[in-house]
């Protein structure tokens, strides 16, 4: 049976394909752009050990700013512009999901949670090689003790390893090569797994939750994408919250080097207990509220402006 909604949900099957994809990459790069300082100083704050660099989300901020410049708010960006091609297989699989799980059930819930974790799936395949290499870029800039990968001056010492060139991300992925071949590029997947199918699988149900619960409370003639725009941000925070403890303990296996989820989590909580595991947990809300903003909206926009033409009218906006 149909659910009955306030905010009609636009379906694959609604969409002008060729504009999808056209608009859709745009809609992806801007949000990385606008994000990137942000989840920049998550990986630095993650990594470190307590509070030996920065106490904080603003104080990372306005340090890296001081030394490095604007530049060091966005070390590995480029190399990060690759994961365009996660965004797309992410947006894909996600709505062709929904779609063939509507074929067993209308439950929007049912389906928001299993095209969620099925998209990040995918995306996580094609994004695990890049974060590795953009992560270590992260980490250059400030201080010995942030990774695997010792910084003095134009040279970086790899832990136990003789001195190497690091200035560029050639050099980089030689050295993850040289260091664990295939599979370095690949370090800290089940890792990933286990932080981004869940946030993904959380956050969409939540998300058409928060949405149509505003939707009752708010006037009718309200634009449901100011509405939308309103539940991304709380779908976010939720979903980081309950996804934290995971997130610290891959970026430490990303990082760092380390081979095993379980003991790196035990090292984390051993060394720094509970507190550890929310460790880059307000930086990460303040990058999800504007990725969530600049998500829902461009998403809800860039699914408008390709529907189908005979569609166009039938939607309130």
């Amino acid at each position: 049976m149909q659910e009955k909604r306030n905010i009609q949900i636009i379906e694959w099957e609604d969409l002008d394909k060729r504009k999808f994809y056209s608009f859709g990459v745009f809609m992806t790069m801007t949000i990385r752009a606008t994000v990137y300082p942000a989840t920049l100083i998550r990986t630095r704050l993650q990594v470190q050990k307590g509070k030996s660099l920065y106490s904080g989300t603003f104080d990372a901020f306005f340090k890296i700013l001081r030394a490095e410049g604007v530049r060091g708010l966005y070390r590995g960006f480029l190399v990060n512009t690759f994961t365009l091609i996660s965004g797309q297989g992410y947006i894909t699989t996600y709505e062709l999901v929904r779609k063939y799980v509507s074929t067993y059930s209308e439950n929007n819930t049912l389906k928001s949670l299993v095209a969620g974790g099925s998209a990040s799936l995918v995306a996580q395949s094609i994004t695990v090689p890049i974060d590795i290499v953009s992560q270590h870029l992260m980490m250059q800039g400030q201080g010995d003790n942030m990774g695997r990968f010792k910084i003095k001056s134009k040279t970086v010492v790899l832990a136990t390893k003789h001195k190497v060139t690091f200035g560029q991300t050639r050099d980089i992925i030689v050295q993850i090569f040289a260091a664990d071949g295939f599979r370095g590029f690949y370090r800290g997947y089940v890792a990933s797994l286990l932080t981004y199918i869940p946030n993904s699988a959380v956050w969409w149900p939540f998300y058409h939750f928060y949405a149509e619960q505003l939707s009752k409370w708010a006037p009718s003639e309200c634009p449901h994408l100011l509405l939308q725009a309103m539940a991304g941000p709380l779908a976010a925070a939720t979903a980081s919250t309950v996804t934290n403890p995971m997130d610290v303990v891959r970026a430490r296996v990303q990082v760092e080097g380390k081979s095993s989820v379980i003991e790196t989590f035990k090292q984390l909580l051993a060394e720094e207990g509970f507190w550890g595991m929310t460790k880059g947990l307000s930086a990460r809300i303040i990058s999800s509220t504007p990725t969530a903003i600049v998500m829902v909206v461009g998403y809800e926009t860039l699914k408008k402006l390709s529907l189908r033409p005979e569609l166009v009218d039938s939607r309130h906006w």
